[in-house]
């Protein structure tokens, strides 16, 4: 969709700081290094150095170097000939052929393999490439805009990567700040995302956030960046029934719910339960509904009005006591829900 196309949005100093450097550094047919969180745009920046530059007309190739196997990234990056390994039945051109030129962005440089490194330094230094199986060069011009999450100097002393091809692609160095450094961008890109999203579900007006909402908005951390931000709004968006009426519920958790699967973990045969202790959540530590016992005497009615009551209360808790994200959490219409919790006298700890 063409209102799709991403938008470079904010207006905090530290943001603007940084499309200004990149877009004098555009200009320049130099290598240029995108440094940020994820989620933080380092693809647009890209795409802005490759637009504003002479290239413009050219070709604009991405590659993400940790979306393929160590195996499979030379032969991405460089071609191969026909024969060159099992499954090459015929040649191929790379991206660095591919972008010939224009501009190669290459996302998540730091997963580079050492091998790959080598090759990518003979490329930049000298412009021409070699396809795997091959013996003759190939020139190729090419501008390459790098990009990570990675504290690259870093990795150098660590043994990690090339200090030389550090050298040569760090000619100028983009550092994108994280959303939680952008003062006031939070509230313009919500907006921004909002009536984006109310555009594309073909609302007849954007009726902004309530004052709340706008609140859990800027008070959020927001450790997934704009890409989170987008995600949560968009959603928030969406899920909204009273088009006419400010958005008042904003979830950012999608994965909240009182019905979250348990999984224990197996113990292994050697080490201590705290050396075998994985990621999965330990049913100890798992939110459960159910009620205390109320002993023998207890009719069944009581047991079930018991158990729905502690379901009700979680599921509140998971959603901030939301009405309407609780809800959706517990597959009830917002009518359901409003009338259970009048069962229980509950509607007075809850939000509408």
């Amino acid at each position: 969709m063409a209102d799709r196309v991403e938008q470079v949005v904010g207006r905090s100093s530290e943001f603007l700081d940084c499309l200004e450097l990149a877009s004098r550094a555009a200009t320049l047919n130099r290598p240029v290094l995108v440094i940020g969180e994820r989620g933080t745009g380092k693809e647009l920046i890209a795409s802005r150095l490759h637009r504003l530059s002479n290239r413009w007309s050219g070709p604009l190739v991405t590659m993400n170097c940790a979306a393929l196997a160590e195996t499979l990234i030379e032969a991405e990056l460089f071609g191969h000939e026909a024969g060159a390994f099992t499954g090459a039945t015929k040649a191929r051109q790379g991206r660095f052929e591919e972008a010939d030129g224009g501009t190669l962005f290459l996302d998540e440089l730091a997963t580079l393999s050492s091998g790959a490194q080598e090759r990518l330094l003979r490329a930049v230094e000298y412009g021409e490439v070699t396809r795997v199986g091959a013996n003759k060069p190939i020139r190729v011009d090419v501008r390459i805009v790098a990009a990570t999450n990675e504290h690259l100097p870093r990795l150098v002393e660590q043994g990690r990567f090339r200090a030389d091809l550090l050298d040569r692609l760090a000619f100028e160095v983009v550092t994108l700040p994280p959303l939680r450094a952008r003062e006031g961008d939070v509230a313009v890109l919500a907006d921004h995302f909002g009536r984006r999203m109310a555009a594309e579900l073909e609302w007849d007006a954007w009726p902004g956030f309530t004052r709340e909402a706008e609140d859990q908005l800027l008070a959020y951390g927001w450790p997934g960046n704009i890409r989170e931000l987008r995600n949560v709004v968009e959603r928030a968006v969406y899920r909204w029934d009273r088009r006419e009426e400010p958005i008042g519920a904003i979830e950012f958790d999608p994965f909240a719910s009182p019905w979250l699967p348990v999984m224990v973990d197996k113990p292994e045969k050697s080490g201590t339960p705290d050396q075998v202790r994985g990621d999965a959540v330990i049913a100890s530590e798992a939110p459960s509904p159910r009620p205390p016992s109320r002993g023998p005497a207890s009719s069944l009615k009581d047991e079930m009005m018991a158990h729905e009551r502690v379901i009700l209360e979680n599921a509140l808790q998971s959603a901030r006591y939301n009405q309407r994200t609780a809800a959706k959490a517990l597959s009830l219409s917002y009518d359901q829900l409003r009338h259970a919790l009048k069962r229980h006298g509950l509607l007075e700890k809850s939000a509408a």
